[in-house]
Order: C-alpha cells, then sequence, then structure tokens
C-alpha cells in the first residue's frame, strides 16, 4: 500500500536512531510505497484536504545508520489524503497552534475516508501530561495549578518534588527542589509566569536513579522491554534529550500491569502507538504525538519493534 508520512525534515533524521527511519525501513522491506511531507504540505481544497508529498526510496544497507544519503526523494505530487492506504502523523512537538491545525486538516481528511495515525482527534485531545489523571491509581501524589500558593503549600507537604510545565518536551523545563526550597520562589514565578500558567508538581520518585522508562503500546499491546533512561551525572531528567543514558530491559510486573490497564483504552481511541512514561511504580506521561525509543529497544535486545508496528498498522486498515 501506498503510505504517507507526515514528518519533520527527512535530512534532519538521525538514521541510527531515528524511529520515523525505523518504520519506513521496515515499510519499504515489506514492498510498500513510501510517501513524505511536512504538515505545512498539507492542503484543503475542493472540499478534500491534499498534501504536497514525495515518493521516496530508500536506498543503501539498511542496517547502516551512518550512511548518507539514506533516500531517493521523487518530485512533490498533491495527492487527496484519502488516496494513501495509510497517513501516519510523525511530526515531532512542539504541540504548539500549528500542530492543532495540521490535527483539524487530517481529522477533515478522516470523514472524506482517509486513515490517519494516530487518530487526529485523539493525538488533539490527550495532554501528554494531564493524561495521566484519567487513571489516578497509577499516578504519583500529584499536583496541577497556576497557584503559587498551593505549589508551596505542596512542597512544605512534600518535602522534594519535581516541577514542570504542561507543554515541555524532552526535560525541557523540569526542575527538582528538594527539602531546602532552594529556588522555590524563582521556578514557580518562572514556570507559572507570575500565575498566568499552570504547573505540574509532583512528589519525588527517587527510583528515578533506576531510569525513567519508556514503555510502548502498539495496537494496545506492550513492547516486552522498555527503554530506561537514566540520569548522568547531577542531572535529574532521565530524557535521552537531556544526556540520559538508554538501557532496554524487560516490563517488571508493575510496568505490564499499567500497560494492560492503559492499552485496551488508548487502543480504542485511535491510538495505534502510545509511549508512556514510568518512574518506579508510577505513570508520569502517556505520549501520543511522536512516540520515539524503536531503535534502541531493537538494537539492545534484537525484538523488532518495527516489524510489531507495521504488523498492527497492516491490521488496522484490513
Amino acid at each position: 500500500m501506498d503510505i504517507l508520512f507526515i514528518a519533520d525534515p527527512l535530512d534532519h533524521f538521525k538514521i541510527y536512531k531515528d524511529t520515523t527511519y525505523a518504520m519506513m525501513a521496515e515499510a519499504f522491506r515489506r514492498s510498500h510505497t513510501l510517501y513524505a511531507c511536512e504538515p505545512q504540505h498539507l492542503a484543503w481544497t475542493g472540499g478534500v484536504v491534499e498534501a504536497g508529498a514525495k515518493r521516496i526510496t530508500i536506498v543503501g544497507d539498511l542496517a547502516n545508520g551512518d550512511r548518507s544519503p539514506w533516500y531517493a526523494a521523487e518530485q512533490a505530487e498533491h495527492r487527496v489524503l484519502a488516496s494513501f492506504g495509510a497517513v501516519l502523523m510523525r511530526k515531532d512537538p512542539p504541540f504548539d497552534m500549528e500542530y492543532v491545525n495540521a490535527t483539524w486538516l487530517l481529522e477533515m481528511a478522516e470523514c472524506a475516508g482517509a486513515r490517519v495515525f494516530n487518530k487526529p482527534q485523539a493525538i488533539r485531545d490527550h495532554s501528554e501530561k494531564l493524561a495521566i489523571a484519567e487513571w489516578p491509581q497509577c499516578v504519583p501524589t500529584t499536583l496541577v495549578t497556576c497557584d503559587a500558593a498551593r505549589l508551596r503549600a505542596f512542597h512544605a507537604e512534600h518535602g522534594d518534588v519535581i516541577l514542570k510545565p504542561l507543554d515541555g518536551m524532552g526535560g525541557m523545563g523540569v526542575f527538582r527542589v528538594k527539602q531546602d526550597g532552594m529556588n522555590l520562589g524563582s521556578i514557580v514565578e518562572m514556570l507559572s509566569e507570575n500565575g498566568e500558567r499552570t504547573v505540574m508538581a509532583q512528589k519525588f520518585i527517587p527510583e528515578i536513579k533506576d531510569g525513567d522508562k519508556r514503555i510502548l503500546l502498539i495496537g494496545g499491546q506492550p513492547v516486552p522491554y522498555s527503554l530506561a533512561r537514566i540520569p548522568q551525572g547531577n542531572e535529574v531528567r532521565g530524557n535521552l534529550a537531556a544526556g540520559g543514558l538508554g538501557r532496554a530491559q524487560l516490563l517488571s510486573a508493575r510496568d505490564r500491569e499499567i500497560a494492560e490497564t492503559l492499552g485496551p483504552v488508548l487502543q480504542a481511541r485511535g491510538l495505534l502507538l502510545v509511549g508512556l512514561d514510568a518512574i518506579g511504580d508510577y505513570l508520569t506521561e502517556v505520549n501520543v504525538t511522536s512516540p520515539t525509543c524503536f531503535r534502541e529497544i531493537m538494537d539492545q535486545t534484537g525484538f523488532d519493534v518495527a516489524g510489531m508496528f507495521i504488523d498492527a498498522l497492516e491490521r488496522a486498515v484490513g
């Protein structure tokens, strides 16, 4: 089938670790036809949504993550999204108004018959930070507010806390405030923009030393390995973008319990691929925009995450 990937510029891919590339390579290996565009190449015209998409061919040894160039592209053509067998929304955050606009266009395309993954409405409706509130039995002690007094009281009660914005990514804007309250006032003022923006506060989970675990759900089913992103040096953040070290490991019993609790619900909402974040026994985020970590798990364990994903995609489109 023809598969359209809506993603960041292909020239920016670091294919040795890029999850979207892993999807493309597996789809290409199965003889699917690949197309690519960026969100700004979507347009609504004459009652349909189309994309200025380039047909791409993957070149070279698929196992060589250092090769350049890794693809060849034809001239862009305007195609109605419903003419593709599947459309994969793989644009990385930030989740800004242009991202929201793209989900609205993709939703219009769905109405005309396009098969879009993840489902645009589901992407838009799931705040990656706030979605955890649906499963309070899985989450650490948490407060979400823009009230500085309540944030200060939360710290006073729990002593060691994490503060973060609701729209951050890659660990940006995440702060730990210990018992001494060092810089608490400044951090609250900055994150809340003096009470104008909402902040999430969570009781510190000491198990972060063992990693911030990425648990992948594909078609509602957990990949049997997580990627524990382990903070390095004095860093409290495990995110790979913040210098964390990725270590693949089998899911714990609690990891699997969380995954099996959320998996069927999220799949029913049209979320083919989800990245759950967990620290210790607690769920901390539900990532739906452009979940990653395929390559790290594949390289370290040999488990074919990309194959599992394309299997699920092929089943979903029938």
